[in-house]
């Protein structure tokens, strides 16, 4: 996988589940076990865990690389034990919720930590492995070096959050990572990241919905949209390989939704009634007089 220029994550997500697999039928060699055995095995998780859609693939995947690549093996995608995909639309933070949560922040690393998740629209671990010179401030973008899917891209810089960092900067003095952890020159780690959100969001008290760090991604091209960017800006700002994953973005506009007069109230607005009870013998109305 490594050869194969795999991400670390991908690796560490395929070697875990083939790792449950062998824990599940532990007196089977894994040569031994069949394809059979592998669907009951993704049966468990869906009756036992009520493993979604996303987790039956990444196990088939899985399996599916370790029996094909590995043991030379046939394999074929055990696609009948998958759920239908769902559609869920994401959380999103509201601009009030953003103030009360930058008003939360404790430390000024919290503080840049928000203001660049929210500001740039980066994934977690872009930010974890963001460089002092990813930060172009001459040109107010930031330059993303192999993001999901081996791509680099550049996305927006705030001039907010470009002054709140050159003061977390002449604070954390910083070597190479723009976020580092307790090792000067590494990155700062993405457990601790989370960490230092969530504490912003307990302050806050906006733990209880369930808000993160993609929380504040989501927000990111909602807001944009909102404030009248187009769609195919945000997609490229996103880093998505279609248009079609950034237009679930749409339906989470609130400025649009909150200019939309039901059909029925235009009705009434253009000819006012007076309605008869139901009761009555019929159903007609007569004009307000």
């Amino acid at each position: 996988m490594t050869i194969g220029n795999y991400s670390v994550m991908s690796i560490r997500n395929y070697v875990r589940e083939v790792r449950f697999l062998f824990e599940y039928y532990p007196d089977c060699d894994p040569d031994w076990i069949s394809q059979q055995q592998i669907e009951t095995y993704i049966l468990y998780l869906k009756k036992t865990f009520n493993a979604s859609h996303a987790k039956c693939r990444s196990v088939a995947q899985s399996l599916s690389f370790f029996y094909k690549q590995i043991l030379k093996k046939p394999y074929e995608l055990p696609s009948k034990l998958y759920p239908k995909k769902e559609f869920k639309l994401p959380n999103v933070m509201s601009e009030e919720e953003m103030l009360v949560l930058l008003g939360a922040c404790e430390s000024i690393k919290q503080r840049a930590l928000v203001e660049l998740f929210y500001s740039s629209g980066i994934r977690l671990e872009e930010c974890s492995k963001l460089m002092l010179a990813n930060i172009d401030s001459k040109n107010m973008r930031i330059k993303i070096i192999q993001g999901k899917g081996r791509k680099d891209r550049f996305t927006i810089l705030s001039h907010s959050c470009l002054n709140t960092l050159r003061s977390y900067f002449l604070k954390h003095r910083p070597v190479a990572y723009l976020f580092e952890g307790q090792t000067p020159s590494q990155p700062m780690h993405v457990r601790s990241i989370q960490h230092a959100l969530h504490q912003c969001m307990i302050k806050a008290q906006l733990a209880h919905l369930g808000y993160n760090t993609h929380t504040l991604r989501h927000s990111f091209a909602t807001h944009m949209l909102d404030n009248g960017s187009d769609i195919h800006t945000i997609k490229e700002l996103l880093g998505h390989s279609k248009i079609e994953t950034t237009m679930i973005y749409l339906h989470l506009q609130s400025k649009k939704r909150y200019g939309l007069v039901s059909p029925l109230d235009a009705l009434h607005k253009k000819n006012p009634l007076e309605y008869i009870p139901v009761n009555q013998s019929s159903l007609c109305q007569r004009p307000v007089q």
